[in-house]
C-alpha cells in the first residue's frame, strides 16, 4: 500500500508542478486517446499500479488545466495546496461524516469552520449550516428551510403532509437569476417556471422599485454576484420590502458572498446580512477541491426541521450532527478542507485572495479596452465581459483563444450581446499570468480585425 500511495502522490505532484507550463486545454491527440478506455471489463484483476498508470498516462493529459493559473472559463479556483493535502488526509480517514458520535473529529471541524464563516461573512450568530456539494444544493437546502418556515407560519407541516393542498408559495427572482436556482426550485416542487420575474438594470441588478406587492408565503431570491457581470442586487431595499410583508429573503452568493470578507469589496455586500439565508461555493473563491459548498440559514431550527433524519440505529448526540442539516446521511467530510483553507489563509489571506483577483480582473478590462475592444460591464468584482466587434467575430476569437492554449475563457450572451467572459478566482493566478493571457487575447483578436 505504501508504495502505491507514494507513487500516486508523486504522479499528482508532477501533474500540479507542470500545470502552469502546459496548454490550458488538452490537445486533440490527448482527448482522442481516451477512446482506448472504452473496452470490455477484464475478466481477471489488474494490478493497482497498472490502474494508476493508465489513469495518469491516459487521463492526466486529457484534463482541462482548471487547477492552473490561467483558466478563466468559469468561476473556478484551483485548489490551494493545503486543501489538496487536507483532502488526501481526509480521504485516508474515510469518515462517513453524518453523525457526531462515530465521527467526532470531522464533525467538530465542520462546526469550527461554520463559526469562522459566520464571522467572516458578518452574518448573524447562531446560523444553521449545511455543508453540501455546491451552490445548487446550497440553494436547495436553504430554500427547503424557507419552505418549511413559511408553510409552518401558515399552519402547514410540509415535511409531514407534502405540498398537495398546501398554501401556495410565491417565489420572486431577478430576471438574471442563475439557472441552478431554478433547478433547486424544481427539486423542491415549487416549479422552475412558476416564479415572478423582476426586471434588472443595465448591470443585471434586480430593480427593487419593480418588485410587485408581496402577500402570503413568499420567497424573494437575490444575487450576490451576477454570473456575468459580478453585480450585486440592492439588498437593503429588497430586504426591507420583503420583511415588511413577512417574506423570506434568500441570497444566491455562489462566489459573490466572499466580497463580504474583503474590506475593499465589502461595500458591495451592504445589507446582505439582513437576509434569511445564504448559499455559496467553496470550490470557487476559497479554492478547495470539488465538491464543496454551504447553505447558511438564520433560523437554524427551520433548516434542521427540513433536513433532520432519525432511526433507531442512528446514535443521538448533544453535539451537532451534520446530517441533521444536510440532504445526505452518507456524506464525505467536506468541512475538513474548508477548515484547512481558512486556518491556512486566516482573515487577511482570504481578503488578499479576493482583493488580488478583483484587481487582476480590472487589469484584464483595462488592457482589453486600451487595445480597442469593448468591455460591456462595470468591473466591480472578478467578472469581465468583452466583445470583439460583432457576435460572429467574438465567437471566433473565443474559439481560437481556447485552441491556442495560453488561457481558457468561455463565451456568453448577456442582455442580447455576445461576449467573452473572463472569471478570475484562482490563488495560483499571478500578475504575470494576467499579462501573458492578455497578450494572447489581444494578439488573437487583432488577427480577426
Amino acid at each position: 500500500m505504501r508504495e502505491l500511495l507514494e507513487n500516486t502522490a508523486q504522479r499528482a505532484i508532477s501533474y500540479l508542478e507542470g500545470i502552469g507550463d502546459r496548454s490550458v486545454a488538452p490537445s486533440a491527440i490527448a482527448v482522442a486517446k481516451l477512446a482506448t478506455l472504452d473496452e470490455p471489463l477484464n475478466e481477471g484483476p489488474t494490478s493497482d499500479e497498472q490502474v494508476i498508470k493508465v489513469l495518469d498516462e491516459i487521463c492526466s493529459p486529457a484534463t482541462m488545466a482548471m487547477a492552473g493559473p490561467r483558466f478563466f472559463g468559469f468561476v473556478i479556483g484551483g485548489s490551494l495546496p493545503v486543501t489538496v493535502a487536507a483532502n488526501w488526509l481526509a480521504c485516508a480517514w474515510d469518515q462517513n461524516s453524518g453523525l457526531y458520535t462515530p465521527t467526532p473529529a470531522t464533525s467538530r471541524l465542520e462546526q469550527v469552520a461554520l463559526n469562522w464563516l459566520v464571522d467572516l461573512f458578518k452574518l448573524p450568530a447562531g446560523c444553521g449550516a449545511a455543508f453540501v456539494t455546491g451552490a445548487t444544493m446550497a440553494n436547495f437546502s436553504a430554500l427547503a428551510a424557507a419552505r418549511q418556515a413559511l408553510l409552518r407560519r401558515a399552519g402547514w407541516n410540509v415535511e409531514a403532509d407534502g405540498l398537495f393542498g398546501a398554501p401556495p408559495i410565491t417565489v420572486v427572482v431577478g430576471d438574471e437569476a442563475h439557472p441552478t436556482l431554478f433547478k433547486s426550485l424544481g427539486l423542491l416542487g415549487l416549479g422552475r417556471n412558476r416564479v415572478v420575474r423582476v426586471p434588472v438594470d443595465s448591470q443585471g441588478r434586480m430593480r427593487a422599485d419593480s418588485i410587485p406587492s408581496l402577500a402570503g408565503p413568499t420567497m424573494v431570491c437575490v444575487q450576490a454576484g451576477n454570473v456575468n457581470t459580478g453585480a450585486f442586487d440592492p439588498f437593503p431595499e429588497i430586504c426591507a420590502r420583503a420583511h415588511d410583508a413577512g417574506a423570506w429573503v434568500h441570497v444566491d452568493g455562489a462566489f459573490g458572498l466572499w466580497a463580504a470578507a474583503a474590506p475593499p469589496t465589502a461595500h458591495l455586500a451592504t445589507g446582505l446580512a439582513e437576509a434569511d439565508s445564504w448559499a455559496t461555493d467553496f470550490h470557487k473563491w476559497l479554492n478547495v477541491p470539488y465538491d464543496s459548498g454551504v447553505a447558511l440559514v438564520r433560523d437554524a431550527d427551520a433548516l434542521q426541521a427540513a433536513m433532520a433524519i432519525t432511526a433507531d440505529y442512528l446514535p443521538t448526540s448533544a453535539f451537532r450532527n451534520p446530517s441533521d442539516f444536510t440532504p445526505e446521511l452518507s456524506r464525505r467530510a467536506r468541512g475538513v478542507e474548508v477548515w484547512a483553507a481558512l486556518r491556512s489563509l486566516g482573515r487577511q489571506g482570504v481578503s488578499e485572495l479576493v482583493e488580488r483577483n478583483c484587481r487582476q480582473a480590472r487589469r484584464f478590462a483595462e488592457g482589453l479596452e486600451t487595445a480597442g475592444f469593448k468591455v460591456l460591464n462595470d468591473v466591480v468584482l472578478n467578472q469581465v465581459l468583452v466583445a470583439f466587434r460583432d457576435a460572429e467575430t467574438t465567437n471566433r476569437v473565443v474559439s481560437e483563444i481556447q485552441r491556442e492554449g495560453t488561457c481558457w475563457c468561455g463565451g456568453t450572451v448577456w442582455q442580447g450581446q455576445t461576449a467573452m467572459r473572463i472569471s478570475v478566482s484562482s490563488w495560483a493566478t499571478t500578475d504575470a499570468d494576467v499579462e501573458r493571457s492578455l497578450e494572447a487575447m489581444i494578439r488573437i483578436a487583432a488577427r480577426r480585425g
